[in-house]
């Protein structure tokens, strides 16, 4: 597993990017995304979560020809829906960390996130729970019941 670097979230446009990360490097290779980031967050207006939530079905075109990018236009349309649900979330339970915290549990988090958002299956939640800071358990422990 590639280890993810962990971050302070300091807005909710850096759990957005976070996710984004973990969902557009499901079928692809760390390196790749890792290659390709600067310009997703360039392309992708510094994952500014209200622009990408209003992304409309031209702009989504546009991206996906845009070859600085990882051009899936699913990932890219559930970015799109995933920035609504994120935005959703944190004004329901007054900040997305708040969201994050309120399941009691790793597994509850982890299934309500899988249940909640689109491209967020076991590794890509696991990820992104780790990069943002949240507990996790340890990764070998982990596998072992994943």
């Amino acid at each position: 597993m590639h280890i993810p670097t962990k971050i302070e979230p300091t807005c909710i446009a850096n759990y957005l990017e976070t996710m984004a990360k973990s969902m557009f490097q499901s079928g692809i290779s760390w390196r790749v995304v890792d290659s390709k980031w600067p310009s997703m967050r360039i392309a992708l207006q510094g994952f500014d979560v209200r622009a990408i939530a209003n992304l409309t079905e031209p702009e989504l075109d546009i991206l996906v020809q845009d070859e600085r990018i990882i051009r899936s236009r699913r990932k890219l349309d559930a970015l799109v829906v995933n920035a609504n649900k994120m935005m959703t979330l944190d004004a329901q339970h007054g900040s997305f960390t708040s969201y994050l915290r309120s399941h009691g549990s790793f597994e509850s988090t982890l299934k309500d996130i899988r249940k909640q958002f689109k491209y967020m299956g076991d590794s890509g939640t696991y990820h992104f729970l780790c990069a943002v800071g949240e507990d996790v358990p340890p990764y070998e422990v982990w596998c072992i019941s994943h």
